[in-house]
């Protein structure tokens, strides 16, 4: 494991930020990915256990719920919030089938298109890359073959996740049409709200160890 660069408790500003924002990535990573997101009691208030996984057979201040009501435990009680919440509006991030990076039928969207940082599709030897520390994932609403309980086939709005796990801004190709902006909903270098919208074509300043959300609504033009 890595504790930004000390072990144990710290009074550094850029070190607390640092930590923060690694907890943050952390769980919109879980609760944006596929599948059941399984949460420990705690968690959505950054409940630690000081790096013991075996506290299960103490009874001491290690394995009790600290529900210090401070400024920190809620600011990342309301991101954990905010991500269930979009969790919970969008089909994109609930449905049944897993990515297979094909579309669903002839004529399609991929249900998922990878993309490197200048904005192009990854290739097999870009996944191949050793030194390779960001990427983004493009989620077209139409690639989901999941159906409602109409029996209709489901759509959603489109997303792009973009991750960098570099220490150092990096530059991202924003991908799609300039008329049809996207709008950032996430963004784990801060807590507070994103901006509402960030037009494609230019690179956006991504953070060093971060990940953004974005969304386009159907129909956006």
């Amino acid at each position: 494991s890595w504790n930004c660069g000390v072990e144990g408790p710290s009074d550094d500003p850029e070190i607390i930020e640092l930590r923060a924002r690694q907890k943050r990535n952390l769980l919109a990573t879980l609760l944006l990915s596929q599948g059941v997101p399984m949460l420990l009691a705690g968690d959505s208030r950054g409940q630690t256990q000081q790096g013991n996984n075996n506290v299960y057979c103490q009874d001491n201040a290690l394995a009790w719920l600290d529900w210090t009501d401070d400024a920190r435990s809620r600011a990342l009680r309301d991101f954990v919030a905010q991500l269930l919440a979009i969790r919970r509006a969008h089909p994109t991030f609930r449905r049944r089938a897993f990515f297979r990076g094909a579309a669903p039928a002839e004529g399609e969207s991929k249900d998922v298109v990878w993309l490197r940082p200048d904005g192009a599709e990854m290739t097999q030897s870009d996944w191949s890359d050793m030194h390779a520390r960001c990427l983004g994932m493009w989620i077209p609403g139409t690639g989901i073959v999941d159906v409602d309980a109409q029996g209709e086939r489901q759509q959603d709005d489109d997303f792009l996740i973009l991750l960098n796990a570099h220490d150092d801004v990096v530059p991202f190709s924003i991908p799609g049409d300039p008329e049809r902006p996207w709008q950032r909903l996430i963004e784990t270098t801060s807590a507070v709200e994103p901006e509402p919208a960030v037009a494609p074509g230019n690179p956006y300043p991504l953070q060093g160890r971060s990940l953004v959300l974005f969304r386009r609504a159907r129909g956006d033009a």
